[in-house]
């Protein structure tokens, strides 16, 4: 049976792009996958801007449930047929629900560049689109602040919490800049995403370059990112590495208003999810915090996310002050 990489040649419309776009995710969530299948979807998204495109939108909009793979503890058994049979059957209920809230998505307001040091912000749960004069954009994600300040040979941008996407137009003449604390990321034509947490910034680089330098340290080297570089700082150090680009989909779903997990543990996602609700999901044991899911969720709703790991996980789910609280 020929894969996906032998038919797009075949691939003439988006339509057509679209359909191999989903093959590729649905055999890349698969057992099966394998290194050579890896490095022919990595042949095919560097292929042409369309087919990344349609990949990143595919995946950010995946959300059948009955796809979600639970790895388990040793301790757990697997679901007896009849149990299998029942989880399927709400799985069609909760792709539904999932398949609509991604086809709503999040609407986002354009603004034009305002005066220097202009705050733009948003709230828990919020995302906003600004757009600047020179037709750069900036994404910002939930609970994000950041200052604008151009000027006639500089444009500054310093990112005071959360994290943002960066689409920016390349101007020589007036470099691009973004200070994230004592970390500054320089633009030479790219998208990039940074996010600010507590003793930490990380960057993705999506396209293009970008320079990234450590301004508060002595001595330290700044390093010139490529497609897929990663960062990640601290006040006194960095590391790069690299991912394939189309990895960065977990990095960038917001944009969508999805969550994308791959093998995260239950903990984790849910540390993830409660940065975008103010409705917070509560792990209360450290046995249901280790288990691990897949799957892709609109950023917004917690209690589907509880439904989800109650029918796949077989955890107990209640509602206590407004809070999912999820146990073993």
């Amino acid at each position: 049976m020929s894969g996906p990489a032998e038919s797009s040649q075949k691939a003439s419309t988006a339509q057509d792009v679209r359909a191999l776009a989903s093959e590729w995710l649905e055999r890349r969530v698969s057992e099966d996958w394998s290194d050579k299948d890896q490095a022919e979807l990595d042949a095919w998204v560097a292929e042409s801007a369309t087919n990344k495109v349609a990949y990143m939108r595919v995946s950010a909009a995946w959300a059948k449930a009955d796809r979600i793979v639970v790895l388990k503890t040793p301790s757990f058994r697997p679901a007896a047929p009849a149990q299998r049979k029942g989880i399927v059957s709400t799985s069609f209920q909760i792709a539904a629900a999932l398949i609509v809230a991604s086809a709503i998505g999040i609407g986002t307001t354009q603004y034009l560049s305002r005066p220097d040091g202009t705050v733009y912000s948003t709230a828990v749960g919020g995302h906003k689109t600004i757009t600047l004069s020179d037709g750069s954009r900036i994404e910002l994600n939930t609970d994000t602040s950041l200052r604008i300040a151009l000027k006639d040979d500089r444009r500054n941008i310093v990112l005071d919490k959360g994290e943002a996407f960066f689409h920016v137009t390349h101007d020589s003449s007036r470099p691009f800049v973004v200070t994230v604390g004592s970390h500054r990321i320089t633009d030479i034509g790219t998208e990039f995403v940074v996010r600010r947490q507590p003793g930490e910034v990380k960057v993705s680089l999506v396209e293009g370059r970008a320079q990234f330098e450590n301004i508060g340290t002595t001595g330290s080297k700044p390093a010139v990112l490529a497609p897929g570089d990663v960062v990640v700082a601290t006040s006194k150090d960095f590391s790069v590495t690299r991912k394939p680009v189309h990895d960065l989909d977990e990095t960038m779903a917001w944009r969508h208003g999805s969550l994308i997990f791959f093998h995260t543990s239950l903990a984790d996602a849910a540390k993830e999810i409660n940065r975008y609700n103010e409705q917070k999901v509560v792990v209360a044991d450290t046995h249901a915090a280790r288990l691990k899911i897949n799957g892709t969720f609109p950023v917004n709703d917690v209690r589907l996310f509880g439904r989800v790991a109650h029918v796949v996980l077989g955890v107990n789910v209640e509602n206590k002050g407004g809070d999912v609280v999820i146990s073993r």
